[in-house]
């Protein structure tokens, strides 16, 4: 096996790739990448079993060959090579010789055969949407997704797959956050399907959020996605998602509509004084404005009032202080739309005049 590349040709799939390979793996191989040359290009490999990436770039001087390389060291090496060094990669037994320039390295490998790649997958719906519009979805939900969770089902997000819509869903039990998007195309059968929670962000990090379109592929036990010369294969979590929409509260008509950067800075100054354990403030909602109130073992209290359009008067709840940030810093626009039904209810928080993106949080007894 043998390529010739530029630095920055090469650099770029590695930098694709490289994060899906884990620092502490079971399998030695897990830590190397997979180069296959082929049909004149030169395709990487990273997995960790559960998300695979595959990037493909063109080379020149190839001999057909595969092998496979330390992920990391290699990334270090590229990366600390000068802009528009020429690289040359060869195979030479059981190490790999890398020269650049005045520079030489000698890296040692792993067969190829020894590799765990994802096999084809059954594909039982494909669905195409622009690049920005998924990295949107999944950026403003990916944040309430539980982490180690006995729970299992709750370390990913529910790609929700509806007629005419896409909807990505994420809860930790805590709060729970979605973002929906209408489809050019319909698809004949609802089907849903939860992605790990790395498999979440390798994507998310893989969409540059150009206007271009992706593909994505639902497959039984994989989600695959096409973006140029990269393609993105996950597992899918087995198991049942909850039904999110029993969490929505229904008949929330106690409103209140705020300038979403106020109220986000006012909650930021009360969190100094909350309990650091349970981070709990108290939202006071009464005509015309919203006050927010935290105390901490210390007997130390904050109060913040804020402006509101609101005419509900005498109601209090309490909420985990880092949740309302979240779920406002994922909100667009200048206004947040706060929704309660009582005392006792969870907190619907959303962009004034938009009802695709919902963020629900629960409340907390102080």
């Amino acid at each position: 096996m043998q390529f010739s590349i530029q630095r920055e040709a090469l650099l770029k799939p590695l930098q694709q790739v490289v994060g899906v390979v884990e620092r502490r793996q079971t399998l030695p191989v897990l830590a190397n990448l997979l180069f296959k040359v082929a049909d004149g290009q030169v395709s990487l490999t990273g997995t960790d079993l559960e998300v695979e990436m595959v990037a493909v770039t063109e080379a020149e001087k190839l001999a057909d060959g595969e092998i496979t390389i330390p992920a990391r060291k290699l990334f270090d090496i590229v990366r600390a090579l000068p802009d528009g060094a020429h690289i040359e990669l060869k195979l030479n037994g059981d190490r790999v010789a890398l020269h650049a320039g005045r520079s030489r390295f000698t890296l040692t490998t792993l067969p190829a055969s020894e590799f765990p790649t994802v096999d084809q997958i059954e594909v039982v719906e494909k669905v195409s949407l622009p690049e920005e519009v998924l990295r949107d979805l999944m950026e403003r939900t990916a944040f309430a997704m539980a982490n180690q969770d006995v729970r299992y089902y709750l370390n990913g997000m529910l790609l929700d797959l509806q007629e005419h819509s896409l909807r990505c869903v994420a809860t930790d039990g805590h709060r729970l956050a979605m973002k929906q998007t209408e489809l050019q195309s319909s698809v004949s059968t609802r089907r849903q399907i939860i992605i790990p929670r790395k498999g979440v962000n390798e994507l998310i990090g893989l969409l540059e959020g150009g206007d271009g379109e992706v593909e994505l592929e639902f497959g039984r036990n994989h989600l695959r996605l096409h973006r140029g010369n990269v393609t993105f294969t996950s597992k899918l979590i087995d198991g049942r998602f909850p039904d999110y929409e029993a969490v929505i509260p229904l008949g929330a008509d106690k409103t209140a509509t705020l300038d979403r950067e106020v109220l986000r800075g006012a909650l930021q100054r009360a969190a100094i004084l909350s309990n650091e354990k349970y981070r709990g403030v108290r939202l006071e909602l009464s005509p015309g404005k919203l006050r927010i109130v935290a105390h901490n073992p210390e007997q130390e209290e904050a109060v913040e009032e804020v402006e509101a359009d609101t005419h509900v008067s005498d109601l209090a709840v309490g909420f985990n202080v880092g949740y309302l940030l979240d779920a406002l810093a994922a909100l667009r626009g200048d206004k947040a739309r706060l929704s309660l039904r009582d005392a006792q209810s969870s907190c619907l928080v959303q962009e004034h005049d938009n009802e695709q993106a919902r963020h629900v949080i629960m409340p907390l007894r102080l």
